[in-house]
């Protein structure tokens, strides 16, 4: 049943993950098979990433998070450590720092790309490793960061984005996915890790599975945890990546035609000449954010903040002020998204923008 407000006017949903008979069959299938986790699906799944990623492997894992947890844990990350995070990011990119012991140093970012600015990047004594988000799905500058240190990328909401021709997914030592409904490709909850380490790997799978060695007989060397992604949910994820083009060029026309309503209203995304943007959000930027995102509600236009300015929660409030990242968080505004909208839901939210906007 499709949601309606008071006015009797449909709700036009922020997201809507792309689901149907081939995921349902999928399930079916391992229900009836009785291997309902550790088997063949993850694999299949597995391997599925590693190629759409350009990688030599792909570890799945129970959310993006957990993804990002073991990549820290395998970085050798812990206490005496510093780690550079964005300071505009979905808070789990600091959250799994702060985990292990480790310290995460906030670093701003640049208004127009909302990723990391590299000109504020400043690795000290105790820098172990460089979180580098592509937030939204708009590739990070990666190679302008400074060598020597490790990158881990957040490639989250980055799966099938391009960095100058190179795949998101792979740009760093390690990279981590998401699989959450709102990304491009959904198991629900779910995560991978991507890497061409093969020992990055091994402690991955080591950890992801209660640090049980990945070959050979029952041994557990150090102690891990069960962040195990069942074959229930690799099923739903595998027809999903099957249809990671179509998938992909759906969310490229909604986005173009959202761009083509709104450029001569708000600041509009983009991504970097020779890159491809992933499309996880379309997200704009206009002034009175929080305004603009309670007017949309009000009109049954389900709009939401693009994330979060870490600096602005209690975690992390000790580290100063961001104005890179204040800048963004007050102006962002993350519209709906998904592949069901039609042209006259844009034509809806565009005009509802632009009300508000010469108001």
């Amino acid at each position: 049943m499709v949601q309606r407000t008071d006015a009797g006017t449909d709700l036009i949903r922020l997201a809507w993950p792309d689901v149907g008979a081939a995921e349902a069959e999928a399930v079916a299938e391992v229900l009836e098979s009785g291997q309902l986790t550790m088997g063949p699906k993850v694999e299949e799944f597995e391997r599925g990433l590693a190629a759409a990623c350009g990688t030599e492997h792909a570890v799945v894992v129970s959310s993006g998070t957990a993804a990002l947890h073991l990549a820290v844990l395998a970085l050798g990350i812990g206490p005496g450590d510093e780690v550079l995070v964005p300071a505009y990011t979905f808070p789990a990119t600091a959250n799994v720092v702060a985990f292990v012991g480790a310290k995460p140093v906030l670093v701003d970012v640049d208004p127009e790309t909302m990723n990391l600015d590299p000109q504020k990047l400043e690795p000290g004594p105790r820098t172990k490793a460089i979180v580098a988000v592509d937030l939204f799905g708009r590739p990070a500058r990666i190679e302008l960061l400074p060598g020597g240190v490790s990158v881990l990328e957040d490639a989250a909401g980055a799966l099938g984005a391009k960095r100058q021709g190179r795949p998101c997914g792979s740009l760093g030592a390690l990279a981590c996915l998401s699989f959450h409904p709102r990304k491009i490709v959904t198991t629900g909850e779910g995560g991978a890790v991507t890497t061409d380490d093969a020992e990055l790997a091994d402690a991955i799978r080591r950890m992801r599975h209660h640090g049980i060695e990945p070959r050979g007989g029952f041994e557990i060397a150090h102690a891990g945890l069960n962040y195990r992604l069942s074959d229930i949910l690799c099923a739903v994820g595998i027809p999903q990546l099957a249809r990671l083009g179509e998938l992909f060029e759906a969310r490229t026309r909604i986005a173009a035609g959202y761009t083509e309503r709104l450029r001569d209203i708000v600041e509009t995304p983009s991504a970097d000449e020779g890159d491809v943007h992933g499309w996880q959000a379309y997200v704009i930027q206009v002034d009175g954010a929080a305004d603009k995102i309670a007017a949309l509600r009000e009109q049954g236009i389900e709009a939401q903040v693009g994330t979060y300015a870490l600096h602005r929660l209690a975690a992390y409030r000790d580290q100063g002020e961001f104005p890179g990242a204040s800048r963004v968080f007050e102006r962002a505004v993350a519209l709906p998204f998904h592949t069901r909208l039609s042209e006259s839901d844009l034509d809806r939210v565009a005009e509802a923008l632009t009300s508000l906007v010469s108001k």
